[in-house]
């Protein structure tokens, strides 16, 4: 038996298929006239919105500026290490510093500039690697390691180190209130 489809006015003939697939040339023709109209007529207005929604990679965020500022205070501090530098120390260890060396003694801000002016701490070389900066705030924790080679009175202390440094943000500028070394293998 032949029958007329009604969009087409073409003879059809008549098959059994379950009912979830009748039509299913018709819908798929459907389907995709409106998927290519959609593509056509929609796709601008989606990729205007990707760019709204997503900023550019060129403009740096509050915490990667913070982040680069951080590891510009973990450079100083090297440099200032390296030069035994106790201005550095006086201008970035806020006054309730204290610091944990692998010896487990626990230096303040004074002593550890003393340590500086004195001359009694001295670093031949740092090597500083796998550095991480996590941001809280105000606060930024730095770990990494360090391969060092330097003398504390007389005695050498040259070998790889794993350290943390807190860094607090106060009135615009960072001081470090904390720092930790442990010697590791």
């Amino acid at each position: 038996m032949e029958l007329q489809h009604p969009m087409f006015r073409n003879p059809v003939r008549r098959i059994s298929v379950p009912s979830l697939t009748r039509g299913g040339l018709i819908v798929i023709n459907k389907c995709l006239v409106f998927l290519l109209w959609a593509a056509i007529f929609l796709t601008p207005a989606f990729a205007a919105q990707h760019v709204a929604v997503h900023p550019r990679s060129s403009i740096e965020t509050a915490e990667q500026a913070t982040i680069r500022e951080v590891i510009d205070m973990e450079r100083q501090a090297r440099e200032a290490s390296l030069h035994r530098d106790p201005d550095f120390s006086q201008r970035t260890l806020a006054e309730d510093y204290v610091a944990i060396t692998p010896l487990g003694q626990v230096p303040t801000q004074q002593d550890t500039i003393s340590a500086r002016r004195s001359g009694q701490l001295r670093y031949d070389s740092m090597n500083v690697s796998d550095m991480v900066v996590r941001v809280y705030g105000d606060t930024a924790v730095v770990t990494g390691r360090m391969d060092v080679k330097g003398h504390q009175l007389g005695e050498d202390f040259s070998g790889p180190y794993r350290y943390t440094r807190v860094w607090v943000r106060k009135t615009g500028h960072w001081q470090a209130v904390s720092y930790q070394a442990t010697v590791t293998q």
